[in-house]
């Protein structure tokens, strides 16, 4: 009887502190072809040589980017201050979803300058301070599209503008109340996920 083979183990390497990795080999693309072309994003048809030379297929959206904004009031707590949170309902999803401010980028347009657009269109409030603090992909197996997430402090309030097909109410709301509502599932959306916990493990950092 055949002795089974045993399964292969996983390669152990440390990601450096930095996130910078080695350069590695890139993909060689045949050809794209447009398939769709909305006002939101468009979907390609790649022919491509994958890492290592496969030859593959891939239908992918690509999309200009979106920015994604923390806006964080701590003039009542420091240790947990309260996030400018909206609620809307989403079609895709079917359901109303508690969110984060976010909005597309224009083309060619500074992230920070979209940012900065898109907090005061959609619910009034300006900020006198801004860093990055992480810049993801939602769903990179098909979906070309990198949320960058800003950090907004010092926030000035004023009237909010919203674009025609928008209907969002927003709020402020506690860190410690979103982050109970993730843990209770009352948060389904990706980018409000990954913002609000890795803001509150920040903090949690910095109270050690």
């Amino acid at each position: 009887m055949p002795k089974k083979k045993s399964p292969a183990k996983p390669k152990i390497s440390k990601i450096k502190k930095s996130g910078k990795q080695p350069a590695e080999e890139r993909e060689k693309l045949l050809s794209s072809k447009v398939v769709f072309e909305g006002p939101l994003f468009r979907v390609l048809h790649d022919k491509l040589l994958e890492p290592g030379g496969k030859p593959s297929e891939r239908d992918v959206i690509r999309h200009n980017g979106s920015v994604v904004i923390l806006a964080v009031d701590k003039s009542k707590s420091k240790r947990d201050p309260w996030i400018v949170m909206e609620h809307q309902y989403r079609h895709a999803a079917q359901q109303y979803l508690w969110e984060l401010p976010a909005g597309k980028l224009e083309p060619g347009e500074d992230p920070l300058v979209g940012a900065q657009r898109e907090l005061e269109e959609e619910t009034g409030y300006r900020a006198k301070k801004w860093k990055p603090l992480v810049e993801y992909y939602g769903s990179p197996g098909f979906l070309g599209e990198s949320m960058k997430v800003f950090l907004a402090e010092g926030l000035v309030a004023g009237d909010a503008h919203p674009e025609d097909d928008e209907d969002i109410e927003f709020r402020l709301v506690k860190l410690s109340e979103i982050v109970e509502m993730i843990e209770k599932g009352g948060i389904k959306d990706g980018k409000t996920l990954c913002s609000v916990l890795l803001y509150a493990r920040r903090i949690a950092k910095k109270r050690k």
